[in-house]
């Protein structure tokens, strides 16, 4: 697996490099390519923000402190002159006044409220700004090169009584330096980023492919008898899942094969004696008694009675089957189990009455549990079945249904021979044959269909058997 180009890691890995190099891709574009024109268009926008706060404020008494303010955080230049160009206020990111290198004020001397204040002369464009502010129809004007950006509009300014020219200016052309710087920075940033994050997507790619390596493995392993692959939760829930799953899919593949392989065995060995003897009786048939009429009616009774019991036999092979196989609930409703139980012992009353067997009832009327009736009245029926089979000499078979501590008890019982105390806890298994042999019985499946069919109820069987004295087989159901 790991010779493949195409497996789950080296895929993973890929798609997290190309996706770090989609964003490197685009950080780049954004501080490179893209910075100086995102850059500018902040730029003007702070500019026409900051010009709209001071025309909202220019006639409070403290419009200077504001324009002061502005220019210091916007780092623009400003300006209010009248419409003859002359200054009466100005204002940078800096300080008013600007100091030359004796230590002496430069640029224009004016006095605003009796006081000589200095300023910075206006700018070479101040005339080509003021000439689109006085034709502009919209009393706004803006200027636009690749260095600076100028915008400005009429206002009315504290002190004035006439109408007011507010200047502001910025440059553009700031960040030129600092992208260069940016992109040697970037440069570095980008290969020791490559660097870590191919270190961290390696890392990151091996503890998400190492849990589906694991399922693979697990699922390539699926019906062997030694699937049991190491796996560790915790991952991810969705794998978790996944595990569980293949876990269980598992467990029923090995129990299908199980069963499957005793299936065939024990099969094949069932239906091997009855063919044998429908074979045997058959051939006599044809090569002996074929002229003598009693002998051959007698021959061809035992086959009758090995062909019935033949078919009994796959009857309650492909029961217990279906019992095995069903994945499924069984489909419960409410069952009177009074009814169930009267009707099997009608049937076999009427059967068996006639040959001298006794059939002794106790049963409570109107006991309803929910469950499957027909399930539940084949197991009284191979219950029922067993007694007659191993009735003693009386033929008295006793059938008894009442309630016990919130739970309905079904009770067949027998004066037969007993069993013994070593095999009584055996008699449940499936293919425990040596007690149906002994009383003509067909496979060993009767009683192990009984207590499948009572574990699919959520109940139980119980069996008490003494030597010489009979048995009694009791069904628990909760009501």
């Amino acid at each position: 697996m790991r010779t493949k180009t195409r497996t789950f890691q080296r895929k993973l890995l890929g798609y997290f490099m190309f996706f770090t190099a989609v964003i490197f891709a685009v950080l780049w574009l954004l501080q490179t390519v893209f910075l100086q024109r995102f850059y500018n268009s902040m730029v003007i926008k702070n500019t026409i923000k900051a010009a709209n706060k001071i025309a909202s404020q220019s006639d409070a008494s403290d419009i200077t402190d504001y324009i002061d303010e502005l220019s210091r955080d916007n780092s623009v230049i400003v300006f209010v002159t009248d419409t003859e160009g002359n200054i009466l206020y100005s204002s940078d990111e800096y300080k008013k006044g600007h100091i030359n290198r004796n230590g002496e004020f430069y640029g224009i001397k004016t006095e605003l409220k009796g006081e000589r204040v200095h300023y910075r002369e206006l700018p070479e464009n101040y005339g080509e700004f003021l000439n689109e502010l006085t034709f502009s129809e919209s009393n706004k004007a803006e200027l636009l090169t690749d260095d600076i950006y100028v915008y400005g509009r009429y206002i009315d300014f504290y002190g004035s009584d006439d109408k007011a020219v507010l200047y502001i200016g910025t440059t553009l052309n700031a960040v030129g330096s600092t992208a260069r710087i940016i992109r040697i920075q970037l440069l570095w940033v980008t290969l020791l980023s490559v660097v870590i994050g191919f270190v961290l997507a390696w890392f990151m790619s091996r503890s998400f492919s190492r849990p589906v390596a694991q399922l693979t493995e697990k699922t390539h392993k699926l019906a062997d008898k030694e699937s049991n692959i190491p796996f560790r939760k915790g991952f991810c829930s969705e794998l978790d899942e996944l595990n569980d799953t293949l876990d269980n899919t598992s467990e029923k593949l090995r129990k299908s094969q199980e069963f499957q392989n005793e299936l065939l065995a024990n099969v094949s060995h069932d239906l091997r004696t009855p063919l044998t003897m429908i074979k045997g009786y058959a051939e006599m048939i044809r090569d002996i008694s074929r002229d003598d009429e009693k002998q051959c009616a007698e021959d061809v009774a035992v086959i009758v009675e090995e062909t019935d019991r033949l078919t009994a036999l796959v009857n309650e092979i492909l029961e217990y089957s279906e019992l095995q196989m069903t994945d499924t609930q069984l489909a419960m409703s409410d069952v009177d189990l009074s009814e169930v139980v009267n009707s099997v012992a009608d049937s076999y009353e009427n059967l068996h009455s006639k040959y001298g067997y006794v059939f002794e009832r106790n049963i409570s009327e109107n006991i309803h549990i929910r469950g499957n009736a027909s399930r539940l009245q084949r197991a009284v029926y191979n219950l029922m079945d067993n007694a007659v089979r191993h009735a003693g000499a009386d033929k008295w078979i006793g059938v008894t249904l009442k309630t016990e501590n919130g739970k309905a008890v079904i009770k067949i019982s027998d004066h037969g021979k007993g069993i013994a105390s070593d095999e009584l806890e055996r008699i449940w298994d499936k293919y425990y044959t040596k007690r149906q042999r002994e009383g003509k019985g067909v496979s060993g499946r009767g009683l192990a269909i009984v207590k499948q069919t009572v574990a699919l109820h959520n109940g139980k069987c119980e069996a008490e058997s003494e030597i010489g004295k009979g048995s009694i087989f009791r069904i628990i159901l909760f009501l």
